[in-house]
């Protein structure tokens, strides 16, 4: 029998992650993969009751701890809670997946108003770097600590029906970037851009039956919408350690998509 275990790298046994917006969709999809590589997940969500729901399926799937929490990464209080349980749980935190996020669809982007841009800013921007702030002395005492964070393909191309939520993606990815070299070699960071993957939040955001048909045909190369585990999968590595190396960085998961606006009228 073979001693080399190709997948020895990919393994996440002695780390303890939290995912933000881990109750459903693609955070689920990655919670659910990073306790299947055998890491300490603590799900954090606005919806506590989905959040346990989800962490007990997770941990029943698995065999892995999983637990589940109420979470408003947008109030400092939440998050210091998040945080101390995670600790009083797991020993630690080595694992940080800013995956909270959301935007909603404005036809005329001139008609925004400057509050509805403050709030995606504080919801997309702001509370990564908050929740970042509040692990930092667990992350900088971890073997292999990540900060990986849920971008958008909108944050790198035109999207001008997203202006407000493309905009705090945008200086998400810049923000984080600055926090790869503030960390440097005590934590890695780096950002996933995201492109479209059909879940629920489609419709809450402003989009109608049409749109989401047209988005499930999308003109990129791979010629089919994503599903959470696609990006999942993309986690995974840049949490484990098989991405050593990797640091800094904005990893596009997409479909290959074109670098132009995907949108459809």
């Amino acid at each position: 029998m073979a001693d080399f275990d190709a997948f020895a790298d990919f393994r996440m046994h002695k780390h303890q992650a939290i995912v933000t917006g881990g109750g459903q969709n693609i955070g689920e999809a990655i919670a659910r993969t990073l306790a299947g590589a055998g890491a300490q997940v603590m799900i954090a969500d606005l919806n506590a009751e989905l959040a346990e729901k989800t962490a007990a399926a997770i941990a029943k799937d698995t065999g892995a701890e999983v637990l589940g929490m109420g979470c408003d990464v947008t109030k400092q209080a939440d998050i210091d809670r998040c945080v101390h349980s995670t600790v009083d749980a797991f020993g630690g935190i080595s694992t940080l997946i800013n995956n909270v996020g959301w935007g909603r669809a404005y036809p005329d982007p001139l008609a925004v108003s400057s509050e509805d841009m403050i709030e995606s800013y504080k919801l997309n921007t702001l509370s990564a770097m908050a929740i970042t702030a509040a692990c930092r002395p667990y992350l900088e005492k971890a073997e292999n600590a990540t900060v990986t964070n849920s971008g958008s393909l909108v944050g790198a191309v035109p999207a001008f029906d997203f202006i407000a939520y493309s905009a705090a993606k945008a200086a998400l990815n810049h923000m984080m970037l600055g926090l790869a070299h503030y960390f440097a070699r005590k934590v890695r960071v780096n950002t996933v851009l995201i492109g479209t993957v059909i879940t629920e939040g489609y419709a809450a955001a402003g989009l109608d039956a049409h749109v989401q048909e047209a988005l499930m045909h999308p003109d990129n190369l791979i010629g089919r919408a994503g599903k959470p585990q696609d990006i999942a999968n993309a986690f995974l590595w840049l949490t484990s350690p098989a991405s050593s190396w990797v640091s800094g960085q904005t990893i596009q998961v997409s479909g290959g998509g074109k670098r132009i606006r995907l949108m459809p009228e």
